[in-house]
């Protein structure tokens, strides 16, 4: 076999099929293959690797101990939700934020605010921000750098506490039982399938209309016309969103304390009350960029009419501070990681030892963090809500916690992850502004730099 590879490269060689420098040569393929020894040792382990997950076989079961759960601080709440096959995991984990603190509030039990409510608007607005987003560069070219990234990107049912603030400012809260949650809202999938093919059709009509002369208005009318047709497909999938409700407050022990009807608007002034666009500010650790700078990420919102994504970029150690603050105060954060590395979904841990590749694979996995962002080898991909930390005896980190929107499973429905984790995989904070220190809100007064929508360290978490 060895000869007959050898000769096949012969053959493209003196036909010219190798000729451009930089493939692989004959002699250049036995070096490579010279370099596998071919060990007793290589041979049992891929053998192994030949009938079992890699994963499987690279777990490190030393690591356990510490991830138990047992935390120093933690805030209390009350049930685990699931998005199941949706990528809503920022609409939970937003809304976890606020369901905590208006169970502690208001001394509730098991209570839920209505994600399908939030989700129906949600959509509608990235339906007009993506059809006025094709309005506004209707003069530009289909092969224009952010054309083309609003064809690719017409609608999604990810996101980032941006949708939390244009969405729950904007149109309210409503309980789980007044809109409660719908296969469509469940399993995402073809709903979003059947609206993005619409949406881009619409586009299509849309800068013909422009390239035709059409006035402003028109324009305007044809895409309030194009989103009557999106809200009745949202509205088919979901129900249609209630403009008033009758709800009962009960306390956790079942004793009615209110009965009365409201807008979702009055439900959010009555419960939660604050005004989201100045009481929250994104911390981010991203060391491919200058830290102590504000950030601003175009297009990244929810809505036309919202507020671009903007952030402070800070070392872990400021973040981890505030954050420990934020627990101590019995106040949970949004927060978002690379959820899929060192995950070891059966006992729900992150640890940057739950699996040993290098001693698997026989040789190294080495690039730091910087390393990883800057070669697209992680971002951030999933939105929890950050409730717990055990600190050592030295008042460091050894621990974390979140409530993840994965249903019931190991610890619960929560995760545990090490310190180490932390450093490594975690992106983006969302805290309260009375827990940031005067040096950030120096950094908030700064002007931000923008940077564009399809830099791909802020693609949706879901």
């Amino acid at each position: 076999m060895k000869k007959l590879i050898v000769a096949c490269f012969a053959i493209a060689s003196a036909t010219g099929l190798m000729a451009q420098e930089g493939g692989i040569s004959p002699k250049m393929y036995q070096e490579i293959q010279q370099a596998y020894k071919g060990t007793a040792a290589d041979k049992a382990i891929g053998n192994a690797i030949r009938n079992e997950s890699i994963k499987k076989l690279a777990v490190n079961r030393e690591v356990r101990p510490l991830l138990n759960d047992h935390f120093t601080n933690k805030v209390l709440t009350q049930g685990i939700t699931d998005q199941q096959s949706s990528g809503r995991c920022w609409l939970f984990t937003g809304l976890n934020v606020f369901r905590a603190q208006m169970i502690a509030e208001h001394n509730m039990g098991s209570f839920h605010f209505s994600q399908a409510y939030c989700f129906f608007f949600d959509q509608l607005e990235k339906a007009n921000l993506f059809l006025q987003g094709i309005i506004d560069t209707s003069n530009k070219p289909m092969d224009d750098k952010m054309v083309e990234w609003l064809f690719k990107h017409p609608l999604s049912d990810g996101g980032q506490f941006t949708g939390i603030i244009d969405i729950v400012s904007k149109y309210g809260l409503v309980p789980s039982e007044v809109m409660p949650e719908t296969f469509s809202t469940n399993n995402t999938s073809m709903m979003a399938h059947l609206i993005e093919l619409r949406l881009k059709e619409d586009a299509l009509t849309l800068r013909k209309m422009a390239k035709d002369g059409k006035k402003a208005q028109d324009l305007l009318d044809r895409k309030t016309s194009m989103l009557g047709t999106i809200y009745r497909m949202l509205v088919l999938n979901m129900g249609e969103p209630p403009a008033t409700f009758k709800w009962t407050l009960r306390d956790k022990s079942g004793k009615t304390i209110s009965t009365k009807e409201y807008t979702p608007k009055s439900f959010y002034a009555e419960y939660i009350g604050i005004d989201l666009k100045n009481t929250y500010v994104m911390l981010m650790n991203d060391p491919t960029r200058p830290y102590n700078k504000l950030y601003e990420i175009d297009y990244d919102r929810h809505a036309y009419d919202g507020k671009n994504w903007t952030y402070v970029n800070l070392p872990i150690e400021e973040i981890k501070d505030m954050a420990i603050k934020s627990i101590k105060d019995s106040t949970m954060m949004y927060f978002s990681c690379d959820v899929g590395k060192c995950f070891l979904r059966e006992n729900g841990t992150l640890d940057t030892k739950n699996f040993d590749y290098d001693d698997l694979m026989g040789t190294t996995f080495g690039m730091d963090k910087k390393a990883r962002i800057a070669t697209f080898a992680s971002g951030s991909s999933h939105a929890m809500t950050l409730m717990a930390v055990n600190l050592d005896k030295d008042g460091q980190p050894n621990k974390w916690m979140v409530e993840n929107s994965w249903g019931e499973g190991p610890n619960h429905g929560h995760l545990v992850m090490t310190d180490r984790w932390f450093d490594e995989y975690m992106f983006r904070l969302v805290v309260d502004k009375k827990y940031i220190t005067k040096k950030i809100e120096s950094i908030l007064k700064q002007k931000p730099t923008r940077l564009p929508a399809w830099d791909p360290m802020f693609a949706d978490e879901q």
